[in-house]
């Protein structure tokens, strides 16, 4: 007899029916460094669906950094922070990072995912009250649910129903309203100047999720509450390595209180191996570029406004995007991933999502702007965009004229 949980594994086979159409899009191999071209399967392919805003995963110095930092510490730290994982190149970045984001004190973290875990799971109780963006990311919605705190939710950006959601908490709970920077998925920005009033009338405090923001917004890229100038108001900042700052790992920034406690109760930090050497000195050797040379945040920029003009020109549904990362919705799982699969096999490589990750009719190819694309990498993808709209039978608005 087979047992229960190997039917319910082997009932699985999504997956496999995609593959049989031709149109599985994930686990694709690269090889080569992460740049504005891959390769992939011996072709070259134009990257639009990374993360790597400021294009820095492949820059000489951070990879000198690297290099440096496995030569004097090795290649781990065989243990956690809270134990015999602490180096002195992690409490150095942790004060880089703290100075970055304009806060007290900064922890960092194995993972961004491992961070918004040490973050949410460790400071609320069941009596208390997280509020999260029904758009906010994955690890923010799995932190809240090892807090064991009583979670509610508000409609994207939506700052009346936020507000409708804190006026029925009652008034001496502990309120948490957690958020993301830049929207992962839709490219938009959280409307912090009214989420901060509506804190104060509410005693509620803020954390602002900037995995998608630093390198992006902010003065000299360093965030959503810089952008809107309210750092002082926003009382946690998480955000992550892996894209802007070409490394792996995450952090949390705050007063100094909140850092020693969280030393203390964060799971995620206490029971998890350390942040390796090499990637603590890819970060900091990020930092010294984002802070000494403008012109990556400056490309960055104008690429995205480049390429939104042309998006919009050629009839693109690109929603509300206020960032690099483009959605361009087109509404139908199916279709999206034959779009997906055009696209690669014409040499471009964007990212498909689908649900869960949203609504059904919301699914959309995510195209995001790195700061050394070329325009005629962007004229070309635009392009085969078009192209590969028309070949599946999707499309633009100005196709359907």
């Amino acid at each position: 007899m087979m047992k229960p949980l190997r039917a319910k594994l082997g009932n699985y086979k999504t997956a496999a029916v995609a593959r049989e159409n031709g149109v599985y899009p994930y686990f694709r191999p690269i090889s080569s460094a992460q740049d504005t071209s891959v390769l992939i399967h011996n072709k070259n392919v134009l990257m639009f669906g990374s993360n790597s805003y400021l294009g820095l995963t492949n820059h000489p110095k951070i990879k000198e950094a690297a290099k440096a930092a496995i030569d004097k510490y090795g290649t781990g730290c065989a243990g956690s922070r809270f134990l015999n994982g602490t180096l002195d190149i992690h409490i150095e970045l942790e004060n880089r990072l703290a100075a970055f984001v304009g806060k007290d004190a900064a922890l960092v973290f194995s993972t961004g995912f491992q961070s918004n875990l040490g973050a949410l799971a460790g400071i609320t109780g069941r009596n208390d009250y997280l509020i999260l963006d029904e758009s906010d990311h994955a690890s923010i919605i799995d932190g809240t649910r090892l807090s064991f705190s009583k979670v509610i939710k508000y409609g994207h950006n939506d700052m009346n129903d936020l507000e409708r959601r804190l006026r029925s908490i009652p008034e001496e709970s502990i309120k948490v309203i957690v958020v993301d920077g830049i929207f992962s998925m839709e490219g938009d920005i959280v409307k912090l100047p009214e989420m901060v009033a509506l804190a104060e009338k509410y005693n509620a405090s803020i954390v602002v999720d900037d995995a998608h923001s630093l390198g992006v917004i902010g003065y000299k890229g360093s965030g959503t509450a810089s952008h809107f100038n309210l750092t002082h108001q926003v009382d946690m900042i998480t955000g992550t390595f892996s894209k802007s700052l070409a490394s792996l790992g995450g952090f949390i920034a705050s007063d100094f209180e909140t850092i020693e406690y969280l030393k203390h109760h964060a799971r995620a930090l206490i029971f998890s191996a350390s942040m390796t050497p090499s990637s603590a000195a890819s970060v900091l050797a990020a930092l010294d570029i984002i802070e000494t040379e403008p012109e990556h945040m400056e490309n960055l920029w104008r690429n995205t406004h480049y390429a939104k003009h042309l998006l919009t020109e050629e009839g693109f549904d690109i929603g509300e995007s206020e960032s690099p990362i483009i959605p361009i919705y087109i509404r139908d799982n199916e279709k999206t991933f034959m779009v997906t699969r055009a696209l690669q096999a014409n040499g471009v490589f964007v990212n498909p999502i689908v649900s869960p990750a949203v609504p059904s009719n919301a699914s959309l190819i995510r195209f995001s702007l790195m700061a050394t694309h070329t325009l005629a990498q962007i004229d070309e993808a635009v392009d085969k965009l078009s192209k590969a709209f028309q070949h599946t039978g999707v499309f633009t608005a100005k196709q359907s004229i």
